[in-house]
């Protein structure tokens, strides 16, 4: 097996528990604003190994900085969207959890 199938694996199961833990942010924690929070940096952070995945097995560098594009898109779009929800949430008069009881 060459070396860059092997760290191509590496990444991209590195990158499964980050989907998990967004995933279980979304469905656990108490508000949206912590659930975006949740949602967004490790989504982002999973897909970033998912493109160093794919980089690696990319024939030209080209391909590279298209998947690194790619990722930097995702990324300016998951925070735009987050912040419009989060801006939405709090125009609608939701509190952000503060952890006082």
């Amino acid at each position: 097996m060459d070396p860059r199938d092997i760290l191509s694996i590496v990444f991209l199961l590195a990158a499964a528990p980050f989907f998990l833990a967004g995933t279980i942010g979304l469905l656990r924690f108490p508000d949206v604003f912590c659930r975006l929070h949740a949602l967004t940096k490790a989504d982002n952070l999973g897909l970033g190994l998912i493109v160093i995945a794919l980089a690696l097995q990319a024939d030209t560098w080209l391909q590279s900085a298209r998947l690194l594009l790619i990722w930097l898109l995702v990324m300016l779009s998951g925070a735009t969207v987050a912040h419009l929800i989060a801006r939405t949430a709090l125009r609608a008069g939701r509190k952000p959890w503060s952890g006082r009881s």
